[in-house]
């Protein structure tokens, strides 16, 4: 038997080495692990660790964690914004110190916490819709070169 934290990691690393589409496929993954648990139970975890599902593109749809789920501030990591930016992102613009994202459906809150969390010292904040996440710089010019930047990161 394991307890709620060994758990929640376990959880946690499921979903970020897999690309999982249903709770059923977690289940089997964390029995494989020798982890029985109810989908009642998965699912408050899921809760918990903050897992959302999102469109993968080809793949389709697939659960992440926006912030990782460890409640704990993320290391600043540019590598995982270009592979969010790569996977995710449809088409980047700019207007003056704002920056708009376009995403698949349901990925913007995503992408805008990996931004957050990028360590990109130029923007100040992002605010996230459904499809669109929008960014502000710190430079009232600032949006040709952080738009410049994002989009080296979705062709890289």
């Amino acid at each position: 038997m394991t307890n709620r934290a060994s758990r929640l990691a376990l959880i946690q690393d499921i979903i970020t080495s897999n690309d999982v589409s249903s709770q059923a496929e977690i289940v089997l993954l964390l029995a494989r692990k020798g982890v029985t648990v109810t989908q009642a139970t998965l699912s408050r975890d899921l809760e918990i660790l903050g897992a959302v599902k999102i469109a993968k593109g080809a793949k389709g749809l697939g659960y992440v964690i926006p912030d990782d789920g460890t409640g704990t501030p993320i290391t600043k990591d540019a590598s995982r914004l270009a592979r969010a930016m790569s996977e995710l992102a449809a088409g980047v613009d700019y207007s003056a110190n704002i920056v708009v994202v376009r995403t698949s459906p349901g990925a913007a809150s995503y992408l805008a916490s990996t931004i957050d969390r990028s360590g990109l010292e130029t923007i100040i904040g992002t605010i996230a819709g459904d499809d669109t996440v929008m960014l502000i710089t710190r430079d009232p010019a600032g949006g040709a070169s952080v738009c410049q930047q994002l989009q080296d990161l979705v062709s890289a």
